[in-house]
């Protein structure tokens, strides 16, 4: 199949924040509109204080609740923003890593990457948080980034 018979691919990263629901909610709008496929993804770690592991290695029972957890919380994010499933075209995904890392890897078979401005992370008064930064500065395709209302002048 050509690579213009295969349908968009576009990618957005979700943390929860009020940002990515924008963004999330964008994509989705753009997605439908170019009749794109929508990868919701979510990225997570385990925090540093609760035990030094090396990366990517955790305990079984710890990374399965965790797992569990955590795509409790990407599925809420998709369903408040896009409804209730079946989702035509829309796959969410967890990813465990560093948001940057995973959102850049992510970009490398997507068409367009779209993120939050800032996320929990980012410090009153940034444009961008570390994350946006990091995508737009090192992802293999265009990337969008969504400003939260309160950020806009």
């Amino acid at each position: 199949m050509a690579r213009d018979e295969v349908p968009e691919r576009v990618v957005v990263g979700i943390d929860g924040s009020p940002a990515s629901a924008l963004a999330l909610a964008w994509a989705a709008r753009y997605a439908k509109a170019v009749g794109a496929h929508l990868r919701a993804v979510l990225a997570w770690q385990h925090p540093a204080a609760a035990r030094p592991t090396q990366p990517g290695i955790a305990l079984a029972g710890l990374r399965a609740e965790a797992e569990a957890a955590k795509q409790e919380e990407l599925d809420k994010a998709v369903a408040a923003t896009l409804g209730e499933p079946p989702y035509v075209g829309v796959e969410s995904k967890l990813v465990y890593g560093h948001a940057s890392q995973a959102l850049i890897e992510e970009s490398a078979d997507a068409d367009l990457l779209v993120v939050g401005s800032r996320g929990y992370d980012g410090f009153t008064g940034m444009l961008l948080g570390s994350v946006s930064l990091q995508c737009v500065t090192h992802a293999a395709c265009p990337v969008t980034v969504v400003r939260h209302p309160s950020q806009r002048q």
